[in-house]
């Protein structure tokens, strides 16, 4: 795929749900929303894992400190 503004190549992901060309780095899906894990996260140990800060959401945080589901970043408790 193509940039239409400066016709640069993008890089794209195939969603392992449905199968649509998704562009690198999207948090999502662009066809069916589904989160978009990287190979490298699915190799963390659950003793490795950040659970995500929101309370809310099942998502783990990633290197960058964002949670790999909700994009929100990680927010330390404090003691």
């Amino acid at each position: 795929m193509r940039c239409p503004h400066c016709g640069e190549t993008l890089a794209l992901w195939v969603c392992k749900r449905c199968g649509a060309e998704t562009l690198e780095g999207s948090l999502y899906c662009c066809h069916c929303g589904q989160p978009i894990v990287k190979e490298e996260e699915c190799e963390q140990g659950s003793a490795e894992r950040i659970p995500c800060s929101d309370g809310n959401c099942i998502g783990t945080i990633n290197d960058l400190g964002i949670c790999n589901v909700c994009g929100k970043p990680f927010v330390h408790e404090k003691a």
